[in-house]
């Protein structure tokens, strides 16, 4: 079911832009003080708590300008806009008050047959509120004053457009129990009451089958009663085998039931997760970009079917991006129209500076992105720059030589194919598409070759696959040397799709330079193909198999060395001399042996045991020649120290 569609109209420069980036949320439209800069329509949708409608914004309507190509181009599409939409948003100015233009326009609009809202645009304070008053006399049945700027009024005229489109009030959000409900319908499953109904009959059924059983088994033994020994064997082995048959045909009715998915929810994957399938109804994203007159609104125009773009030989005829849906049978897709890119040392003017910009994000939304170049001019230095930017965005890329049937000559295209490879030399995988957009000449195989490049662009390979073709590239070519040694590779694998990226986990990243994983893309190419895409051959380190030259350096140093781990049976320095302590010994006393003063000085003795606690041994020394311990306050009362009968060094002479 389309969604409602609301016109936003008005003289050049009121407010409809800011107004519908206001509405739509964001600023997907191009904003400036510059009158008559919108001149294609642009659609978005605008959703007030729930209630969705659309909205589209079109350019300045000016009897003047119509006289002239562009200005009857913005009317074109202005007129096309409206005739469309269910109702219509009349936006005027504020400040500038009625005149004679918004008189014209309204008196125009109010002749069609559909709901009509008059917006008084920049009334940024309620003490201009009086000011709406004279646009009364435009005869449209309700003014709001708003401020698109500031977001005043806003939710008032959204209110106001979802009662005049009666657009229904969503659902309430469903409950957990009706949630589950509904998954479980979806699957395929019965309800909870219908479960207990048949799991009721079952054990009714099971019941009877055992009451019947055992009558049965009552019966069988009074009859085995009165048969002979021999009978009771035949039955014996009857009875066997009926019971292998019946073990045989519960394993097969085990293996045959299929395993059921769990209950209000999705089946699960072999890691536990659950599977996340992509949406396939979602369309494909198409930019078109290139330099200024290179003809992407033509072709936007051509592939669509009607003037969805203005089209002028003038260059810098569009200055905002524009989205036109095309369906094709089942294929759903989003071609986006943008501005020319002209060299950064020529962009000057503000509004080319934003238009740039502009382009550069629809680039970064676009899942395939197709760059047009001029066959008369032939490819230049911009347009490799341009390839350049696409390709550093991992954006699958489509080489379009448009303006093709004015090279009609057989040398003269071989010529411009020898430059193409020699300017896009550093894009060998991007495939090329020879086109007219002005006749329509190799439009249908551009399509074709969309779709080849995004199923290849959302491509992914197996790691054990990719571990098989690892190993025969490593047989012809293993990893280079670095630092005397090669780092070693653990596995291969594809971390992302969309661009395809692939992951060597090694056992030093800066061990594979970039020049061998270029040898892997190539390599890569050769064996699956990703034509039009680009690839990411990363080199990821595992965790705790650092080899850089800094950590080899820092090693060596010390620096970074971890405390070596205690041995068994090993104790610390401090338990070594608290266990090394003789008992009794006075406070202050030193556990490395010898005699001790009251003040805890120790001097020399004339034999000297080893020392206790595991100490270095002290046998084998010259024992000193005074074994007298020293006075009570000597200076040269000092372990190590002299002689008693010499001179001290702190001593007079």
């Amino acid at each position: 079911m389309s969604l409602p569609l609301v016109a936003i109209v008005g003289r050049p420069n009121v407010g409809k832009s800011t107004l519908y980036n206001k509405l739509v949320g964001g600023r997907p439209a191009l904003v400036h003080d510059t009158p008559g800069l919108t001149r294609d329509r642009r659609y978005g949708t605008c959703d007030y708590f729930g209630q969705m409608f659309r909205v589209v914004d079109t350019g300045g309507l000016d009897p003047e300008a119509e006289s002239e190509v562009i200005g009857a181009g913005i009317h074109r599409q202005a007129q096309r806009a409206i005739a469309e939409a269910e109702a219509v948003v009349f936006v005027a100015d504020g400040q500038a008050g009625v005149s004679p233009l918004d008189a014209e326009l309204g008196r125009k609009l109010r002749l069609l047959n559909k709901p009509l809202i008059l917006v008084v645009n920049k009334i940024d304070h309620p003490k201009h509120d009086p000011s709406m008053h004279e646009f009364r006399r435009l005869g449209f049945p309700e003014v709001i004053a708003v401020s698109a700027a500031h977001g005043r009024g806003v939710d008032e005229l959204m209110s106001r457009i979802v009662e005049v489109l009666q657009i229904p009030a969503p659902p309430p959000p469903l409950s957990e129990d009706e949630r589950l409900a509904q998954e479980a319908a979806a699957l395929g499953e019965p309800e909870d009451d219908e479960l207990d109904d048949e799991l009721d009959e079952d054990l009714d059924e099971d019941l009877d089958d055992e009451a019947g059983d055992e009558a049965a088994d009552d019966e069988d033994s009074e009859d085995e009663a009165g048969d002979d020994e021999a009978g009771d064997d035949e039955d014996s082995e009857d009875e066997a085998g009926d019971d292998d048959e019946d073990s045989e045909d519960e394993a097969d009715s085990e293996v045959a039931a299929p395993a059921r998915p769990a209950r209000g929810g999705q089946e699960r994957s072999r890691a536990g997760g659950r599977h996340v399938v992509a949406d396939p109804a979602a369309p494909l994203r198409i930019a078109f970009v290139g330099r200024p007159n290179a003809g992407k609104s033509s072709l936007c125009n051509r592939l669509v079917g009607e003037e969805r773009s203005l089209v002028h030989h003038v260059a810098g005829t569009t200055t905002d991006p524009v989205d036109s849906e095309l369906v094709l049978g089942d294929r759903r897709y989003i071609l986006v129209d943008t501005a020319g890119i002209r060299r950064k040392a020529r962009v000057e003017a503000e509004i080319e500076k934003i238009s740039v910009s502009m382009t550069v994000g629809q680039i970064e939304r676009a899942d395939v992105v197709v760059l047009l170049l001029d066959a008369e001019a032939g490819p230049s230095e911009q347009d490799a720059r341009l390839a350049g930017m696409i390709e550093d965005r991992g954006k699958a890329l489509i080489l379009a030589v448009n303006k093709a049937d004015l090279v009609p000559q057989a040398k003269k295209r071989e010529a411009l194919t020898e430059a193409l490879r020699d300017n896009f030399h550093f894009l060998p995988w991007a495939p090329v598409v020879w086109l007219s957009a002005a006749r329509g000449d190799g439009v249908d195989r551009l399509l074709d070759k969309v779709d080849q490049v995004a199923r290849q662009y959302r491509r992914r390979i197996g790691t054990a696959e990719l571990n098989r073709f690892f190993a025969e590239v490593c047989e012809s070519m293993p990893p280079p040397m670095w630092h005397g040694k090669s780092a070693r590779v653990y596995y291969l694998t594809q971390g992302r799709a969309s661009p395809p990226t692939f992951l060597l986990w090694t056992s030093n990243a800066e061990g594979l330079p970039p020049s061998y994983r270029r040898f892997i893309s190539n390599r890569l190419r050769e064996r699956y193909g990703f034509g039009g895409t680009p690839l990411r051959v990363i080199a990821k380190a595992k965790s705790g198999s650092d080899t850089s030259p800094e950590r080899s350096r820092s090693r060596a140093a010390g620096a970074s060395r971890e405390p070596r781990p205690p041995r068994p049976n090993e104790r610390s320095m401090p338990a070594r001399r608290k266990a090394s302590a003789r008992p009794g010994a006075p406070t202050g006393a030193s556990s490395r042996g010898g005699a001790t003063t009251a003040r805890g000085s120790t001097a020399r003795a004339g034999a000297k045991p080893a020392r206790p606690g595991g100490g270095r041994p002290t046998a084998g020394r010259p024992a000193s020649k005074s074994a007298r311990p020293a006075a009570r306050g000597s200076k040269s009362a000092r372990p190590g120290g002299r002689a008693a009968g010499g001179r001290s060094r702190g001593s007079k002479r």
